[in-house]
């Protein structure tokens, strides 16, 4: 990775009181979780959510509040990330694990963004908002270059991919670097995931340093990071999750629509 844009789960949590101030919210809301919804859909969609993206997509000034109108799109998609008993080589493990559920929401500008959403006590709730929307269309392009795989990303490199079977197919330019454009088996990609973050799995003495989130295989001095989710480390806040928006941590590399569709 060349870029900070990456979403790090050291950023992925509660929503502090400065950046409440900064959207001109009231920094006392910040000790009240999001209400509970039954679906994905319906958390997402909330009034309350749909105040907050507002102030979201207005808060550079692109569009003003009272113009943003907000909508969400279609169905969420399950999120699924690399599995640390995938990595550890546990028998049965499958390759990756869901981590939350992402819905897409569009701005009256075109401007895109993702809602992540955990099953709470009482039901879904939103705990996360990132730029674009790179969770729903990783999903349909999957499911397009491998019908019926499981789309998944690898966070330490910010690498999405779809696995169907033996078979494990990039979907991004991170992937195609990691495994080759025409994708690998299913075994070689757990050899090299293991040698990258064996010895970084939780519970590990590098774990146990305190680091938390994406892995950088090609920095020049990687950081102590172990493997670790975002959404495993928002999930953790439990009942006082608030919505996390990350602003500039949350500002994702962009790609041309399709960048390596055609792996296969």
């Amino acid at each position: 990775m060349t870029t900070m844009s990456r979403i790090r789960a050291v950023s992925a949590g509660l929503l502090s009181a400065a950046a409440l101030i900064a959207l001109g919210a009231d920094p006392a809301a910040a000790s009240d979780a999001p209400p509970t919804a039954a679906t994905p859909e319906k958390a997402a969609s909330a009034p309350e959510t749909l105040d907050t993206l507002s102030r979201f997509f207005a808060r550079d000034g692109a569009v003003a509040r009272s113009a943003v109108r907000p909508r969400v799109e279609g169905a969420s998609v399950p999120v699924r990330v690399l599995s640390p008993e995938f990595v550890a080589g546990k028998a049965g493990a499958p390759v990756a694990r869901t981590e939350f559920h992402a819905s897409k929401a569009v701005s009256s500008d075109g401007r895109t963004a993702s809602l992540w959403t955990v099953r709470q006590a009482g039901g879904w709730q939103v705990v996360n908002i990132a730029t674009g929307d790179d969770e729903i269309r990783y999903t349909a392009q999957g499911a397009r270059a491998l019908p019926g795989g499981t789309v998944f990303r690898e966070p330490q490199i910010d690498a999405w991919y779809v696995h169907k079977g033996t078979k494990v197919l990039p979907l991004d330019e991170d992937a195609v670097r990691a495994i080759g454009k025409n994708g690998t088996s299913l075994a070689a990609y757990r050899e090299r995931v293991a040698a990258a973050y064996g010895d970084k799995l939780p519970g590990s003495g590098y774990a146990r340093k305190g680091a938390a989130g994406g892995y950088d295989t090609g920095a020049a001095s990687a950081p102590d990071e172990p493997l670790v989710t975002a959404a495993s480390a928002t999930a953790g806040a439990g009942a006082v999750l608030v919505l996390g928006l990350l602003g500039a941590a949350a500002r994702r590399r962009r790609r041309a629509p399709g960048a390596a569709e055609s792996a296969s």
